[in-house]
């Protein structure tokens, strides 16, 4: 499955009567959080008493990278460039990144303490004591942060890594909401868990669907804070839509069960609003749906000859989707690049191969009636089968496939696998992104060759990636009701799909072994993401942007991220967190203080 080319209550509680010696001074509580430099850091015994609480799990990270620090050429350090190819290695390092960091805009840091929570009692534990001693917080569950969020030099990072069960329910029915809610099937998941374990036990051992990410190895509740589109997202809405109910704790130390019936502000809130800026959610409980009798995909490389034959191709295919894929039944993706290709890495649900292939021959046959123009640099390949079985290691390696690679460390489960086209990403080094929502009124006639247009101008610079995923606009109505009822910017509603332009190179930590980043490339592959970001803006220019998949230097991005929602997002931070002990970059609140999360600036 080749998915991505790239080389995304009550109030808090005062905290001065907890802190009497910044009470005398008058020093304003959050104003500047401690570093291990500053004479008011924990002591060695507050962290002992830390660690009791917590029965032994506090930990105190280091770089990940320490045997190729330390000597770059010893054996150490090339097993560990091997594992660096895992990402269930790297998730399961408290110093791991799923990326290596981003041109001029962070690189993975350890924290300076770590607590290896097991549950929701240690995460109020280290919350408690974060918010006593005045430090700066961290939370980390599958570490796929873009942003650089679940990273950060001199915090205590709350990690949440341990904690991955998954339990099905026939009949779940939200906490205080038994009058008003009927009962549905569910899945209780923790907050540790990746979405191939959701997967492996809803869709392989149970036989229902579960909306996750593409991505097998991405983390559950981060993936639903952020929204959290998947490949079938087109038919079954967002992992956020899907949301019945989370476990979440927030600033001031306190559980709350949250769900439309009780703190259903703080719901909504997560429910889109950015992972790590409202609480730590330490478990979620989402909706199961009925599984389709078929999964299967589609793909193919199509070369124009010609910058003149390639805009003909590019403006055929805008009238194909629109025509014939602009349905529930179809997700993922196509690539229009600069060399004159377009590439198909699509995914659809409910259909058998015949029925697939019949969708794609008018467009097929259009290309092979003009062989001077278009040639198939890769064979068109269509095929469908069981459903159930997609996530199915077992059953993909018994038939041959190798879609799916398997975390083949000694004691792995046996279901940690990732997608083979998600392998480029493991590690990788971002120069460049930026996500564009495109409105579905671009696949009107009247409009279809100023999209066209676009997205060829945008193809001279970097290679346009069009997410059909993750535009819902085309999906079921009901599914689309249940994402406006949450934070995520409006604007995914109306779109058919987000235009991700993105570039990067090979992992940072190469430089270890003698393979250092082309900072003069990657400046210059960042440029050119912007400037055909820029081209897509000039055919929606007011469009917003996917928060987990977006520009990190973004200056509009409240509004991007958002839309309208922002501010009714700060009324619901200032409710649960008024002292920002949850900061991260561009998140909710962050414009208050600095950006490193240390200093208060408003």
């Amino acid at each position: 499955m080749h998915r991505r080319h790239l080389l995304k209550g009550a109030s808090a509680i005062p905290v001065l009567a907890g802190l009497p010696g910044l009470a005398r001074a008058g020093v304003r509580v959050g104003a500047s959080r401690v570093r291990p430099t500053d004479p008011s850091w924990p002591t060695p015994a507050d962290w002992e008493a830390l660690n009791r609480r917590v029965g032994g799990s506090l930990v105190k990270p280091v770089s990940m990278l320490a045997p190729c620090e330390e000597a770059p050429k010893s054996p150490a350090c090339s097993a560990l460039l091997k594992q660096l190819r895992n990402p269930y290695f790297i998730g399961d390092q408290p110093s791991g990144t799923q990326v290596s960091g981003w041109l001029n805009a962070w690189t993975p840091a350890s924290s300076a303490y770590a607590v290896a929570a097991r549950d929701a009692a240690d995460v109020v534990a280290a919350v408690n004591f974060a918010r006593a001693h005045n430090l700066r917080v961290v939370v980390k569950g599958g570490g796929h942060s873009y942003q650089g969020t679940s990273n950060g030099a001199d915090s205590l990072l709350i990690w949440t890594r341990a904690m991955r069960d998954v339990t099905l329910h026939d009949d779940f029915v939200a906490k205080g909401c038994r009058r008003g809610q009927a009962a549905t099937p569910a899945v209780t998941i923790a907050a540790g868990a990746v979405w191939m374990d959701a997967y492996d036990a809803v869709t392989t051992k149970a036989g229902r669907y579960v909306q996750g990410g593409g991505c097998t190895t991405v983390g559950v509740a981060g993936h639903i804070q952020s929204g959290g589109f998947g490949s079938y997202s087109k038919r079954f809405g967002t992992a956020a839509g899907s949301l019945l109910e989370a476990e979440v704790v927030t600033a001031d130390g306190v559980v709350r069960i949250v769900n439309p019936c009780q703190h259903s502000d703080l719901f909504w809130a997560i429910k889109g609003g950015g992972g790590g800026s409202l609480g730590v959610v330490t478990r979620v409980t989402v909706r199961t749906h009925e599984l389709p009798a078929l999964f299967g995909g589609a793909g193919a490389k199509i070369k124009a000859a010609s910058d003149a034959a390639f805009q003909r191709l590019v403006r055929r295919f805008v009238e194909f989707y629109a025509m014939s894929l602009f349905n529930p039944n179809w997700g993922e993706q196509v690539s229009v690049r600069p060399d004159n290709t377009l590439e198909v890495s699509m995914v659809n649900q409910g259909l058998d191969t015949v029925g697939a292939t019949q969708v794609w021959r008018p467009f097929l046959d259009w290309v092979a009636a003009s062989p001077g123009d278009f040639t198939m640099a890769e064979a068109f390949s269509v095929g469908s089968g069981p459903a159930r079985a997609w996530w199915d290691v077992e059953a993909r390696r018994k038939r041959g496939s190798t879609a799916l690679i398997s975390d083949s460390r000694p004691g792995a489960p046996p279901s940690h696998a990732w997608w083979d086209g998600d392998q480029e990403q493991v590690g990788a080094f971002l120069h460049g992104y930026d996500s564009v929502w495109l409105p579905a009124t671009l696949l009107q006639v009247s409009e279809r060759d100023r999209l066209a247009k676009a997205l060829f101008t945008a193809s001279r610079s970097m290679a346009v990636q069009l997410h059909f995923n993750k535009g819902l606009a085309g999906g079921p109505p009901e599914m689309i009701a249940d994402a406006r009822n949450t934070a995520m910017n409006p604007d995914a509603l109306n779109a058919f799909a987000l235009a991700i332009v993105a570039t990067g190179g090979p992992p940072s930590y190469y430089s270890f072994v003698g393979f250092p980043t082309d900072l003069a490339h990657a400046r210059k592959d960042a440029a050119n993401v912007d400037k055909a970001a820029a081209a897509l803006r000039q055919v929606a220019p007011r469009a917003g942007s996917y928060v987990s998949e977006s520009n990190y230097f973004n200056q509009s991005w409240r509004d991007a991220f958002w839309g309208h929602n922002y501010p009714r997002l700060r009324g619901v931070k200032a409710k649960y967190d008024r002292d920002g002990l949850f900061v991260v970059h561009h998140g909710v609140g962050s414009e208050d203080w600095s950006a490193d999360g240390f200093s208060r600036v408003a």
